[in-house]
């Protein structure tokens, strides 16, 4: 059986989620708009890309530890692919960043 190692950043990306959800919920209220939240598309978008990143990092992560730990020289390459998962999270706040600006 297989034992999954996650990072912390799921935890991140879900209270990002959070606090953008109260935000929406905040704006709402205050401008009675139904049905149209833009906070509410933007959490989502930033939340989902932070927790699959933190789920792409622990993986990545953890199968680099095991590489570093058989051939040290791997070190720079591990890097590389460890950064691209983090990469991830950056998609997700550029998309956010739309949804809102528009």
């Amino acid at each position: 059986m297989r034992k999954w190692v996650f990072g912390f950043e799921w935890f991140n990306g879900f209270l990002l989620v959070l606090s953008l959800m109260s935000l929406s919920q905040a704006a709402l209220a205050q401008e009675a708009v139904a049905g149209q939240s833009p906070f509410m598309a933007a959490a989502i978008a930033t939340g989902l890309a932070a927790i699959g990143a933190g789920i792409a990092v622990g993986i990545a992560g953890a199968a680099a530890i095991g590489a570093i730990s058989e051939k040290p020289e791997l070190l720079g390459r591990t890097l590389i692919f460890v950064g691209l998962a983090e990469g991830i999270v950056i998609y997700g706040l550029i998309i956010s960043f739309i949804i809102l600006g528009a």
